[in-house]
Parts: structure tokens; sequence; C-alpha cells
């Protein structure tokens, strides 16, 4: 069990308990959350990140959602799926690792300004030590940006997630932050209206966090 554990072992549990490389081998190239949310995550990014940054995009895919405007100085994607990583135009270079097996990152402390964690977080089993290595390869006053919806592979999702709601939840990727050290400077909370009548957009969470 990790140091400091913010889940029991029941709540780490999947409905899918096998392997997540297995699971994620063939490329989606979709996006898994609506235009709405998208361009309110980009918008989220401009107000914390900045020019000559250094971001990891952790659990990333083919799609960053950063803003265009904004010149990084590197952006190192992590993920699943080599196939989808390779087709980010944002990305500068990128790691395949599964989270779930191998929680130590390979970066150097010190490492990043940004670490970045979109519509990911529920598939971590062990978030405790991910988390901490967020906080271990951040530079001090590094930002952590985890934005989520309810939509999910709910497979894949551990059972903390699947029960509960989206507030619950919020205050679980926050608990994830103090329990790793990070001050929690924002948490957004917004259900959203589709451009559709009588439609609901997908809901925009995220809590934003400092390395102290």
């Amino acid at each position: 069990m990790p140091d400091d554990p913010v889940l029991s072992e029941a709540e780490r549990a999947k409905l899918d308990s096998s392997p997540d490389d297995s699971f994620y081998d063939q490329p989606r190239f979709v996006h898994h959350v609506d235009d709405g949310f998208r361009d309110r995550l980009t918008d989220l990014y401009s107000d914390h990140l900045d020019d000559g940054d250094e971001v990891l995009d952790a659990m990333s895919s083919w799609v960053s959602h950063l803003p265009d405007e904004l010149e990084f100085e590197r952006v190192v994607g992590h993920g699943l799926n080599e196939a989808e990583l390779a087709e980010n135009p944002r990305l500068d270079e990128y790691v395949v690792q599964n989270l779930n097996q191998d929680q130590a990152l390979p970066f150097a402390a010190d490492s990043f300004d940004a670490v970045l964690c979109a519509v990911s977080v529920q598939y971590l089993q062990y978030p405790e030590p991910v988390f901490r290595e967020f906080a271990r390869v951040l530079r001090p006053g590094g930002v952590l940006v985890v934005s989520f919806s309810n939509r999910t592979f709910w497979q894949k999702a551990i059972r903390a997630w699947r029960e509960g709601s989206m507030d619950e939840r919020s205050d679980l990727v926050g608990r994830y932050c103090e329990a790793a050290g990070f001050e929690v400077v924002e948490t957004v909370r917004e259900s959203r209206q589709s451009v559709l009548p009588g439609m609901g957009g997908d809901p925009f969470y995220a809590v934003v966090a400092r390395r102290t």
C-alpha cells in the first residue's frame, strides 16, 4: 500500500482487471469530451501556462488542448498508446508507460514548469505515488492541472470514481494533490449547457495545484 493512502484497496478496484496495456493497445483517434469542454480546458491552460514553459502532458493521447498562442520550450507526452502519441503535433517527445504498473516517472527532479493530466485521472489505481512523482518532476512553484468530466471507460475507472458524484470526484483529486504536498489554488466546477436547445454539455471540472 502507498504511504499516506487516500484510497482503500477496495476503492482501487476496476470492473475490468485485465492489463491496461491490452485495453489501450488499439489507438482511438476520437475526442472523449465535447468541443465546449476542450475549449474551456485550453482557456484554463492559458491562465496558468507561460511562454517558454517545459510541460509534461501526462496520460496524454493524440491531442493536448494547449493554447496555440503559447510557445513552449518543450512538451513531453506520456501515455499508453504510442500511435496516438506519435500523432500529437504538440509533443516534442514522448514516453510510453503504464502508471498502474510502474509509478516512477522517467524524468529528473525539477524538470518541468507544468504537469497536465486531462480526462485520465480516474484510471489511476495508485494515485498517491503518481502525484508524488508529479511533484518531484515539477520545479518549485510549478503547476499541476488535472481536468475531468463525467465521461469515462467505466470498466477501467476505479471504484472510488465510479461511485462518486462529480463534486466528490473533485474533492478526491484535491486529496490526491494535498497528500503529495501540493497546495490547491483553484477548483473549477462547471455544469455546462450545450449549444443545442434542451441538451447539456459535458461538465467541466478541474483542480489546479502548485508545488510549494
